[in-house]
């Protein structure tokens, strides 16, 4: 391929640290049909003959069928996927595969495969959420009603719906979604004709490659279509992002699931067993969504420091931006399948639920605001009135709700028998009734709207 300047052969060292064949075989199919839009463009141009063009397309479709069937014997001696197409090709056609490179190089070529790659893993991903939208929709549809303790601080602070709480994911998919979408627009320009950075004196049509590629247009800048990884960089971003929002979900099915909860009973197909001890049933798909989390933020640590310090244009550094790309949207894909599949098939425990909401008091925001709302007490004041209730109920080692009117009354004269009536749970759950509030009624026009988001 390059031989011509060098005399002597490489280092086997060498040889193996250039290779990239062991991964970038990946993107295959991307070559293969970008290299189809590229010899149809340069036959359109008339810098290759028809019978050229026809006998690489007609190699290139036999590729296609050899690759599907029987996969890539890897030579480490041609290096990448390019090569061994290349020498696939010469191997079919003869001479007229040196043909296919006219006007282009390695370097506009790799970047070309990996946009279609990444812009194939942002539907993907996108798709993807979806179907984990829609498994998080029919469980809080299913528990509009089901009250839990809401926590901050990982302390009960006031009881809301169940449906409420995993509402809260589907928004953190919305704004998943939104990223993986800039991202595909951002990235939606074809490098294809840049060449090796300066571009090609050959009279070719960039607009027709773009075109038929799917892109909205060519790259602006040649020196800049081939140096740029901002697209591969915000696909892990947005995948990390995605990934956090998922470890966050898998954190709280691991503490649910766990026997002072008791929450959710996990399925057989979502968790194992112990070797040792008989009584476990483990939630190890809930900690490796956890767990991939860390991988997928290394990817993004791992490609963002190889670039940020990369000269203009080219450099072979750019060779390792593909293995974090790569497992971050494996491990993605996997994340997101198995954590439909969790939402699916949990089995809430709505009893369990209702007793820890009525524990720890979660009324006492109740109380205050029912001060402030009937009485006319300022909000500080009502704060610290609800507090000494909170302190009354610890020390009587009762729930708050428990308390009678004599120790209501004792407490402050305006403290009456409506006030009582604040400090259950389903009262309070039922009061939250703002916009994107956690009572029922709130959460089913939210479960709407979720809906009709999901057909547009």
């Amino acid at each position: 391929m390059w031989g011509g300047r060098f005399r002597g052969a490489a280092h086997k060292v060498m040889e193996t640290i250039n290779a990239s064949i062991s991964f970038d075989k990946h993107l295959w199919r991307q070559d293969i049909e970008a290299s189809k839009v590229h010899v149809a463009m340069l036959q359109a141009q008339n810098i290759i003959d028809d019978e050229a063009a026809q006998k690489i397309s007609n190699g290139l479709d036999k590729i296609e069928t050899e690759f599907e069937r029987d996969g890539i014997v890897e030579n480490p001696a041609l290096e990448d996927i390019h090569m061994h197409v290349e020498s696939r090709l010469a191997e079919l056609i003869g001479p007229d595969a040196g043909r296919l490179h006219t006007a282009r190089s390695r370097n506009d070529q790799v970047t070309t495969d990996l946009r279609l790659f990444v812009r194939e893993a942002c539907d993907e991903a996108n798709s993807l959420l979806v179907a984990f939208q829609e498994a998080l929709l029919d469980r809080a549809e299913e528990h509009a009603e089901t009250i839990m303790p809401g926590f901050t601080h990982l302390q009960s602070g006031q009881p809301v719906t169940l449906g409420h709480h995993l509402l809260a994911y589907f928004e953190m998919a919305v704004r998943d979604r939104s990223r993986f979408a800039d991202a595909r627009n951002r990235m939606n320009q074809c490098p294809l004709g840049a060449a090796a950075l300066a571009g090609t004196s050959y009279p070719i049509d960039r607009d027709m490659t773009a075109q038929a590629l799917g892109f909205d247009s060519p790259c602006r800048n040649s020196i800049d279509a081939v140096s740029d990884r901002d697209f591969a960089l915000d696909y892990v971003m947005a995948a990390s992002a995605c990934a956090l929002h998922l470890s966050r979900l898998a954190e709280e099915i691991i503490i649910w699931a766990s026997q002072p909860y008791g929450f959710v009973k996990l399925p057989d197909a979502w968790s194992t067993g112990s070797s040792i001890m008989p009584q476990k049933r483990n939630p190890d798909a809930a900690e490796l969504v956890r767990g991939h989390a860390g991988r997928i933020l290394g990817a993004l640590v791992s490609m963002a420091t190889m670039l940020k310090g990369l000269p203009l244009a080219y450099a072979k550094d750019l060779q390792n931006d593909k293995p974090p790309l790569f497992e971050a949207r494996e491990l993605l894909t996997l994340c997101l399948e198995a954590m439909r599949g969790m939402v699916t098939d949990l089995e809430f425990v709505p009893e369990a639920m209702l007793e820890a909401a009525r524990a720890g008091h979660a009324t006492a925001t109740d109380l205050a605001d029912w001060l402030v709302r009937e009485q006319g007490v300022p909000f500080r004041e009502a704060h610290h009135i609800a507090g000494t209730a909170v302190a009354a109920a610890e020390g009587k080692g009762v729930a708050l709700e428990e308390l009678s009117i004599d120790d209501l009354q004792a407490i402050d004269g305006r403290l009456d028998e409506a006030a009582l009536q604040v400090l259950g749970v389903e009262s309070s759950v039922a009061s939250r009734t703002s916009f994107g509030g956690t009572a029922p009624d709130q959460v089913r026009a939210q479960i709407k709207a979720a809906r009709e988001y999901l057909k547009s």
